[in-house]
């Protein structure tokens, strides 16, 4: 079978063009450190990468979510660890008052305790960075704990906010709360007040029996909004601790996926050189090849 000059230059320069066409492919695998550089190189392959970026974008999403609601669970739980501490020092006084001392000993210890319950006012109250108030549930653009001194001692605290909870998902099908509520707060603030208006009343009377019953009743509000600021404290504790087991179980396998999307997608170089070299010298191979049949005729085969 005869080959003429065009069929034997049309072969030659394909088989060199695809050994350029491939030395530029791996020449750009190489700079990108990629194996593939479009889907059909190996769709499989590259389903099953698109499939672990997304779940490591999740991944990234969770951990972010974790790392700003632990801050914001520690916050409330240092705010009211604080409250617990406020309450703790007026039963205190509490108690020093229903032994019943002396009139002018027991009208004394009202100053601590309106200093007392000012200091729970404000830390019920407390906004965040943003000017959000913390323990209103979602209506965070108002004050959890009303005031309204138009109203008789004992009745002049209300929650303003609501009971709703603001969940943050911290994985998959996981939420966790990020606020705390503080409806038991109105209550003992009136019980404080009320106290107080007592220990300040111009007639008060120290071994009247009303007004030691009168302080054994708050002091039964004070225990009471103690244990359920001390249950939602336990509470944040357990939080945290879930969000810190969920972290790192969100790392390691973080760290899995980094591990398959490197074997998946990141280039060989090894053999990515082998192949270089392979079609350098496929090339090399047609440029001589055709260099040297280029140049015969058919008077040197006779």
């Amino acid at each position: 079978m005869r080959i003429s000059s065009n069929q034997y230059q049309s072969v030659v320069l394909l088989a060199m063009q695809n050994s350029s066409s491939g030395m530029s492919e791996l020449l750009q695998k190489m700079s990108s450190n990629q194996s593939m550089l479009a889907a059909s190189d190996n769709p499989i392959a590259s389903v099953r990468l698109l499939r672990l970026q997304r779940e490591e974008a999740s991944l990234a999403q969770f951990k972010d979510n974790i790392g700003a609601l632990k801050s914001q669970l520690t916050k409330n739980e240092t705010l009211l660890s604080g409250i617990s501490a406020n309450m703790r020092d007026a039963r205190d006084i509490l108690v020093a008052a229903a032994n019943q001392p002396p009139s002018d000993d027991l009208k004394a210890m009202a100053s601590p305790l309106a200093s007392l319950r000012d200091s729970i006012l404000y830390a019920a109250n407390t906004k965040d960075s943003e000017g959000r108030y913390m323990f209103s549930g979602s209506a965070v653009n108002s004050a959890a704990i009303a005031y309204d001194a138009s109203k008789p001692a004992g009745s002049r605290y209300s929650y303003n906010g609501n009971g709703d909870r603001q969940l943050v998902t911290v994985g998959e099908g996981v939420t966790q709360a990020s606020n705390v509520t503080l409806e038991s707060m109105a209550p003992l603030l009136n019980h404080l007040d009320k106290a107080i208006e007592t220990l300040q009343s111009p007639t008060l009377d120290s071994k009247d029996p009303a007004v030691g019953a009168a302080i054994r009743e708050v002091m039964n509000g004070v225990d009471t909004a103690l244990d359920r600021v001390g249950g939602t404290i336990s509470e944040l504790g357990g939080a945290q601790n879930v969000l810190k087991t969920l972290d790192g179980n969100h790392e390691s396998l973080s760290l899995a996926n980094q591990q398959s999307i490197m074997e998946l997608g990141d280039l060989d170089y090894g053999s990515a050189f082998i192949s270089l070299n392979n079609f350098s010298m496929a090339l090399q191979a047609s440029q001589k090849a055709y260099g040297k049949v280029s140049q015969l005729t058919l008077f040197d085969v006779i």
